[in-house]
């Protein structure tokens, strides 16, 4: 039997989590059609398969009332790909969504049940409502305690939600999408800038308190911030969590607009192909938005409707998981060496932290919490790439409840703790940050300097070690039978995490 198509076999890598069940959602847009398949159905979700095809089935419904039937022929091939997708992965629920093209198309039914015939699912065409509901879901779903508005943007609508302490209110969708701002424009950036304020103007954008924050989610969107990062050299290409200030971003998409639609605007060139001539009027969308709401930044999701319904099916327990600690328990689980001896390191840190007076916030334990489970994810990688290829894996990885400080944090952490103090790819991160954040880094990194040459990453032995405070002086007390790990290196590494610390001396004591 060929062993690619045979279904005898699990196909699982040890690489997955045990026993995960995949969890696949369809969304089906004005512009693109996308399937993203997630290892398992959880707080924290991770992309298996993520892949979309630029079928723009929004193109000219807003004119002739009709899904055209070319756009259709082509959704309907990407959708049979898709489908032998989720059969090869093993897939054990599919959700297919439809959205703003399809539910305002006379000729939908059709379609839809081209769609259910294809993939064995129902097809759930979501109202305006809905999907502004499930946008603002995703939006805080990674976006731990966001409130303000959330915006999608897609291909033929744009949904707008009030949201406060994850709950959504006053969802409403308009038709100021992107296809079909360019099909009503007749092409201008300029015009659509134009369309997008009469319509908001009367809208409950007007009645925002001014200096709220606004959740931009979508493609369009996505592209826009990308841009946004080349442009002003911002040094972390990660869109998840991105915070502009408002004016900023007002005078960007400005300048946008004013170039015209095309390919003609600044940097265009560094946006793909199927985005490239949307851009301009996702600017037009963006800015109008910010000044009718008077908002005082922007932050960009990359969790949208897609997230906001798996999301919105889980239970208020599993809601209330730590998305970024789960995520970097599953990583530890996966990557590291002993997930046990990232729990005896979370131990010995805080007994570090205790013995030395240190008081945490809240958020400072639950990073260094995320740190140690993460601190051994870079071990099968060449001793001199470790710290940058652990780096890369924390900022440019899918961990959400996070943001882009606290992400360079953790990479500062993982660079320290690989290539020392004088890492060169944590000096390049320190700019994100804050200065607090930095020497919490250097602290967290030098002290996992100090534990890795005891134990080897296995646990039971970091449970036998403490710390004492004497003035200024630090001790490190060992138990008499491991007497023999107070060598030069070990001693050489305490030295440099003394000094970190603002400690003058530092010795090793047996007990």
């Amino acid at each position: 039997m060929n062993k690619f198509w045979g279904v005898d076999a699990d196909p699982t890598a040890q690489g997955r989590i045990k026993g995960a069940k995949p969890v696949a959602v369809l969304d089906i847009g004005s512009n693109s059609v996308r399937l993203v398949v997630y290892e398992r159905h959880a707080r924290a979700l991770t992309p298996l398969y993520n892949e979309k095809s630029s079928c723009a089935l929004g193109r000219g419904v807003g004119q002739t009332g009709r899904l055209a039937d070319a756009n259709v022929a082509q959704a309907l091939d990407a959708i049979k790909r898709f489908a032998l997708v989720c059969r090869l992965m093993r897939v054990g629920k599919v959700f297919v969504l439809a959205t703003s093209a399809v539910r305002d198309a006379a000729n939908r039914e059709e379609f839809v049940a081209a769609v259910e015939a294809v993939m064995g699912s129902p097809v759930q065409v979501l109202s305006g409502e809905q999907e502004a509901h499930f946008a603002a879901l995703g939006a805080v779903a990674g976006i731990l305690g966001f409130t303000g508005v959330v915006g999608d943007l897609g291909g033929g609508s744009l949904e707008l939600s009030r949201t406060s302490k994850g709950t959504d209110t006053d969802g409403q969708s308009f038709e100021l999408g992107v296809i079909r701002l360019q099909d009503d424009s007749n092409g201008s950036a300029v015009r659509a800038a134009e369309i997008v304020r009469g319509r908001l103007v009367e809208t409950a954008l007007k009645d925002i308190e001014p200096g709220a924050s606004f959740a931009a989610i979508g493609g369009t969107w996505r592209s826009l911030a990308k841009l946004h990062q080349i442009l002003r050299k911002y040094p972390l290409h990660m869109v998840q969590h991105y915070v502009v200030p408002a004016a900023d971003m007002i005078a960007f998409c400005e300048d946008i607009v004013a170039a015209g639609a095309g390919k003609s605007y600044p940097g265009a060139g560094n946006v793909s192909s199927s985005r490239r001539e949307l851009v301009p009027f996702g600017a037009a969308v963006m800015a109008e938005v910010l000044k009718v709401g008077r908002f005082k930044d922007v932050v960009f999701s990359a969790l949208g409707v897609r997230e906001g319904f798996l999301y919105g099916m889980l239970d208020a327990r599993e809601q209330a998981i730590d998305p970024l600690i789960q995520g970097a328990e599953e990583l530890s689980v996966l990557r590291s060496r002993s997930p046990a001896h990232a729990s005896d390191l979370i131990g010995f840190t805080s007994q570090f932290l205790s013995a030395a007076g240190v008081v945490e916030t809240s958020e400072q334990t639950r990073l260094r919490t995320v740190a140690c489970l993460l601190s051994d994810i870079g071990w099968r990688a060449h001793p001199d790439y470790r710290g940058a290829q652990s780096v890369d894996s924390i900022a440019y990885g899918s961990l959400s409840g996070i943001d882009h400080p606290a992400r360079t944090f953790l990479a500062q952490v993982m660079a320290i703790r690989y290539d020392g103090l004088k890492s060169k790819t944590a000096a390049a991160l320190v700019d994100l940050g804050t200065d607090q954040l930095t020497a919490r880094a250097r602290l967290l990194g030098a002290l996992f300097r100090v534990a890795y040459p005891m134990t080897a990453a296995m646990p039971g032995i970091l449970p036998r070690i403490r710390f004492e405070v004497a003035d200024t002086e630090i001790v490190l007390v060992l138990p008499t039978d491991l007497a023999f790990l107070d060598g030069e290196h070990l001693q050489n590494r305490f030295d440099a995490f003394a000094g970190v610390a603002g400690f003058k001396s530092a010795r090793v004591q047996l007990a």
